[in-house]
């Protein structure tokens, strides 16, 4: 049997989806954060989180504006994910910086990311105050997908060919190879 160790407190459910949070209401105060602690938190009404220090940049924004879009990201964005967590909005643009084009969204007037595969327009429905951060609670309105990423004879998304960008304790990584999908285990076996 292993041996285990007890470690400090912290937050160690990984790896989570390392996402750039666009945000703003006109171009002027268009900005992206990069965030990793966001999750599903419920599946009808389809509702998110993210959690975002009070002194960032981007706090003030979502707050004021009570909408994001969360942009999911992949390993071609890898670098301009980590610069946008690095940087502040308030000393540069994070869109020129990066050339990334901030596009129209249906539902929100925050922009969503050009490049991103998967854009999720949020309406903020409560902000819960935590510690070093706030969850901002958001219904999800609006999913923009690459169309093609929906395979052609059934319509389901499939994201895996994008190479999704994960953050794990510090690192980024890219997923690695499908080893099931939900319910595999307790499906009836085809006869042949």
């Amino acid at each position: 049997m292993k041996k285990k160790i007890d470690f400090k407190p912290g937050t160690m459910i990984y790896p989570l989806p390392a996402v750039l949070v666009s945000c703003g209401s006109t171009p002027d105060e268009y900005n992206l954060i990069t965030i990793a602690w966001t999750g599903t938190i419920c599946s009808d009404p389809p509702m998110c989180y993210i959690s975002v220090r009070k002194g960032r940049h981007s706090y003030d924004i979502i707050k004021k504006n009570g909408e994001f879009v969360i942009n999911l990201t992949t390993e071609k964005l890898a670098y301009a994910t980590d610069w946008c967590g690095c940087r502040s909005g308030r000393k540069y643009n994070k869109w020129e910086e990066m050339r990334l084009t901030p596009g129209k969204s249906k539902f929100v007037k925050a922009p969503l990311v050009e490049e991103a595969p998967v854009s999720i327009e949020c309406k903020v429905k409560n902000i819960t105050e935590l510690g070093t951060h706030d969850m901002f609670i958001a219904e999800v309105v609006n999913i923009r997908v690459d169309e093609e990423l929906l395979e052609p004879e059934t319509g389901k998304f499939n994201l895996a060919g994008v190479n999704p960008l994960v953050y794990n304790h510090g690192n980024y990584f890219r997923l690695g190879k499908k080893i099931g999908k939900f319910g595999w285990t307790v499906e009836k076996k085809k006869h042949k």
